[in-house]
């Protein structure tokens, strides 16, 4: 039987022991461990069991008042004279108002007041006085619900559509901060994901972007420290310098820092930004023209995996560790970019640690090496579409962060430009 150990690859003369600027690293949130803390087993599969789960849920949710009807006539219709099955002919029109259109909860209640009635008068006691007083307060309260919810219902309406024009917007703005890096470029082929770990949210602290320069393909991805607004706005300050500096400056450092300077500069912008947040995890790539070769520097950042047409995995560890983005303040040094062989065939996977750091219910960790061992994808969009599967059933659904994911593959027998510049 093959071997399938994921393989750990490392540049000539690296060295296994981490560096001084290793040591601060560990002490940050989010920051990759030379002892591979990001990657543990698990199987990589299609499918995420929660639509199902969800689709089963709306479905009884819908059914759920027709069946109080029901079970209010039965209940009526069973039992000792003096109990009625209002509560359920209530209950029903209240149910349906967050859940259909304005008019369905006025029928439900139209529905419950006609059965009401019927059963009283099937019982052959609507003509007693005391039992048409009860009847009657029966009905009032059945007319008062449905009044409430058809209220509800219209408040609830005004406020998903509130929340759509909300949604639309958000949309627009992710659009704007983190466009769709093209399916092809340079002869690559490119996919790429943003899942959020909140279902209503659209974009947050994870970046990636990917331009064809006369450097060759340059490729980011990046996780900026902490949340909300302010995470927004410094991923659009990254990405910003990103599309300048990829195209003008000759190599990866040079681009590095230019990032860093960008992101200096919005941190003392920002005079109420706390110091521990201003920093960015982020690794840049380069493939050459030919594309036979990839470059990557990686600022304190998941290492990236490469897949070999077999089905093999490599992580592409760091010859040497440097600071995140950010943080130059502190005086470590910034390594070189490491550079590997890039084989037709293979693709390259950049990812954020919302993906190798998803736990499952137990708490172990989600670990893409180990997952895609073994494995071969038609296409970086197949590839990109069964890992978001599987995190999602890894975590059953409940991530704590988002992530972030960029899929490169260079075809079969395909070449690019010959390279001609030396970075």
């Amino acid at each position: 039987m093959p071997d399938r150990t994921p393989v750990e690859l490392r540049p000539a003369g690296a060295s296994r022991s981490p560096s001084p600027s290793g040591a601060v690293i560990l002490m940050l949130e989010g920051v990759p461990r030379e002892d591979g803390v990001h990657h543990r087993m698990r199987g990589i599969s299609d499918g995420y069991a929660g639509g199902t789960d969800d689709t089963v849920t709306r479905v009884l949710a819908h059914a759920l008042p027709p069946l109080l009807i029901a079970i209010g006539i039965v209940f009526q219709w069973l039992t000792p004279p003096e109990l009625t099955g209002t509560p359920f002919f209530v209950a029903a029109p209240l149910v349906a108002a967050p859940l259909f259109a304005r008019w369905v909860p006025a029928f439900f209640g139209a529905v419950g007041i006609v059965a009401a009635t019927l059963l009283h008068a099937v019982a052959g006691r609507v003509t007693e006085a005391a039992v048409a007083h009860d009847l009657a307060t029966e009905l009032a309260t059945i007319a008062f619900a449905t009044a409430l919810a058809v209220l509800i219902n219209g408040v609830v309406a005004r406020t998903r559509g509130q929340l759509a024009t909300a949604r639309g917007v958000a949309e627009a703005a992710q659009r704007a901060v983190l466009p769709t890096p093209p399916a092809r470029i340079d002869g690559l082929r490119l996919a790429a994901r943003y899942d959020a770990a909140q279902t209503d949210t659209l974009v947050g602290g994870d970046l990636y972007g990917a331009l064809a320069t006369s450097y060759g393909v340059r490729l980011i991805v990046g996780d900026v420290r902490g949340k909300g607004l302010g995470a927004i706005e410094a991923v659009s300050v990254i990405l910003g310098a990103f599309w300048e500096a990829a195209d003008g400056e000759p190599s990866l450092s040079d681009v590095a820092n230019r990032l860093e300077n960008a992101l200096v500069r919005e941190g003392t912008r920002r005079q109420d930004m706390d110091t521990s947040e201003g920093f960015a995890t982020c690794v840049l790539v380069e493939i050459p023209p030919g594309h036979d070769r990839v470059r990557v520097l990686n600022r304190g950042h998941p290492e990236p995996l490469l897949l070999g047409a077999a089905g093999t995995v490599t992580a592409l560890h760091p010859g040497d560790f440097s600071l995140p983005l950010g943080l130059a303040d502190l005086g470590a040094h910034a390594a070189p970019p490491d550079e590997w062989p890039f084989p037709p065939a293979s693709t390259l996977l950049l990812y954020t640690d919302g993906l190798s750091e998803s736990r499952d219910a137990s708490g172990v960790f989600y670990g893409p090496a180990g997952s895609l061992e073994g494995r071969s994808f038609t296409s970086p969009d197949r590839l990109l579409a069964a890992l978001v599967a599987d995190v999602h059933r890894h975590a059953n659904g409940e991530r704590g962060d988002d992530m972030a994911l960029l899929a490169v593959t260079r075809p079969p027998g395909r070449t690019g430009r010959k390279d001609t510049l030396q970075p």
